[in-house]
């Protein structure tokens, strides 16, 4: 199936050959679904705090940070384009029909904070944006006749009004860092991001930098990293056989977000806050998500502390009592139960499944009400090694054709929205391998076009449910206000980003 031209491809990508044979394996056999158990529910695998345990949390947590020398680092998957935003807008450009949406657009086309870029951007051609068609500014909107927005990632736009000039997804991230993930004035953030854009990221940064060091008095230390090439996925024709371009070469393509886990994994910080970068709010908003990564964070930290503590008592000696306490702490803190006939096994085979389950990355991860949006649902899932545990599960890792299966899909009561806190280094300081404590099963097959040829395509294990499902795990309620996507551009209309 595969040539030796094929191969000397594959090396050349820094892919092991191993990895596409087990990909094309997967096309052949599918993905098995994920066995859910039952919805994590507030009280059942959801945590939620009062009022008041959520202040003591944002105390001790202020309180760990400036009393100890933990590093901090904000991670951002920011390579996203935004064309998705425009899809209403591009219609109209093409076809001059406009829709709801694209009618809500022009009637408040001044209260986006893209407006006065965009009416300068036309002025330097002579046109008055008040008097021009409305055709005339969708171009100048979406092409890089004007403002060239239709061809960039969301973190370049203009989302918020602000002074002295309207603030970028990027800059809020600088803003919203500074309270939160800073120590001694100084604030890591790292932004994912395509490799045709990221001179443009860079290009901003250089802008504005300078301003917000000043205005904040907090030095920034932002990086840039792309989708590593080795992590792309082969593409197969309907028939599992691979997909190849006109030139005869194979057809690669990126895995979805679960390619980022190696991006994370190069990263050196002993806490990190990961969040999309759509979902930022003005200033005046911010107290809430400020409020609420702390809460988080400090309950990981609490969590981290306890492994770390219990790593070294079972080093010890793994006695009776030990091995008692570690049950009830994984079944009531960590919501895990171990494999069926785990009571009969000796204390030998306990102390090898707890050094298993002790060893491995933390991560808290914010869970808000469903409401209709779509992201990962929490549930109680079973694992392969026969413990069940909580994974944060997509729809497509689930048959719900089964219709036992899909009234548990359907009971759920939260979802996630890309709102995690995570460590992944070890008692010593040392980093884990996160690729060890990813399910490989946990991929997707999705269907898709090239040349007008169909193809089969397969996304690696989601960044933060499939490539997560062995990290010892936390689910936390959060507040709806931490949670403003922006999917479609009149989005930006809503309260929350005026």
């Amino acid at each position: 199936m595969l040539e030796e031209k094929d191969l000397q491809q594959i090396e050349a990508k820094g892919i092991d050959i191993n990895d596409v044979e087990q990909q094309i394996q997967y096309f052949k056999e599918g993905f098995p679904y994920l066995k859910l158990e039952k919805a994590a529910t507030i009280g059942d695998g959801i945590i939620r705090l009062s009022e008041e345990e959520a202040e003591e949390k944002v105390a001790e947590y202020d309180k760990i940070i400036n009393d100890s020398h933990l590093t901090l680092l904000k991670f951002v998957p920011a390579s996203g384009a935004a064309s998705r935003m425009f899809k209403s807008l591009f219609g109209f450009l093409d076809s001059g029909k406009a829709d709801k949406s694209v009618e809500e657009f022009f009637a408040q086309l001044e209260n986006f904070a893209f407006y006065e870029s965009l009416k300068q951007a036309m002025a330097s051609d002579g046109l008055d944006i008040t008097s021009t068609d409305r055709h005339t500014i969708a171009d100048y909107f979406l092409t890089d006749k004007g403002l060239g927005y239709g061809n960039l990632p969301k973190g370049l736009l203009e989302f918020h009004k602000a002074n002295p000039r309207p603030r970028t997804p990027l800059e809020e991230h600088l803003v919203e860092a500074i309270h939160y993930a800073c120590s001694g004035g100084v604030a890591f953030l790292h932004f994912t991001v395509s490799p045709e854009h990221r001179d443009k990221f860079e290009k901003l940064v250089v802008e504005r930098l300078p301003y917000y060091e000043s205005t904040y008095e907090t030095k920034f230390y932002i990086s840039f990293s792309e989708q590593l090439p080795s992590t792309d996925t082969i593409a197969v024709n309907p028939d599992n056989t691979p997909f190849r371009e006109s030139d005869g070469s194979l057809l690669f393509r990126p895995a979805g977000h679960g390619a980022l886990l190696a991006n994370l994994s190069e990263l050196d910080a002993d806490l990190i806050f990961i969040k999309n970068v759509d979902n930022v709010v003005p200033d005046r908003l911010k107290p809430v998500t400020v409020r609420y990564k702390k809460v988080l964070a400090a309950i990981l930290l609490d969590l981290q502390a306890k492994l770390f503590a219990y790593q070294k008592k079972l080093d010890q000696g793994a006695t009776p009592e030990l091995l008692e306490e570690l049950d009830t702490f994984y079944r009531n803190e960590l919501s895990t139960i171990p494999p069926a006939g785990f009571d009969d096994w000796d204390s030998a085979q306990k102390a090898g499944y707890f050094r298993s389950k002790l060893n491995r990355p933390v991560r808290a991860c914010g869970m808000v009400k469903n409401e209709g949006e779509p992201g990962g649902g929490p549930f109680w899932a079973r694992n392969a090694d026969g413990s069940i545990s909580l994974q944060v599960v997509e729809s497509a890792q689930v048959d719900l054709e089964d219709p036992a299966q899909k009234e548990v899909w359907m009971s759920a009561t939260h979802f996630n929205p890309v709102d995690l806190v995570v460590a992944f280094k070890d008692a010593d300081g040392n980093s884990y391998r996160l690729e060890e404590f990813r399910d490989p099963t946990t991929g997707f097959i999705s269907s898709k076009s090239k040349d007008g040829k169909e193809l089969k395509a397969q996304e690696l294990p989601g960044l933060w449910n499939g490539s997560m499902a062995n990290w010892n795990t936390v689910f936390v309620e959060v507040p709806l206000l931490t949670f403003n996507p922006v999917k479609t551009v009149n989005d930006l209309l809503r309260e929350q980003h005026q």
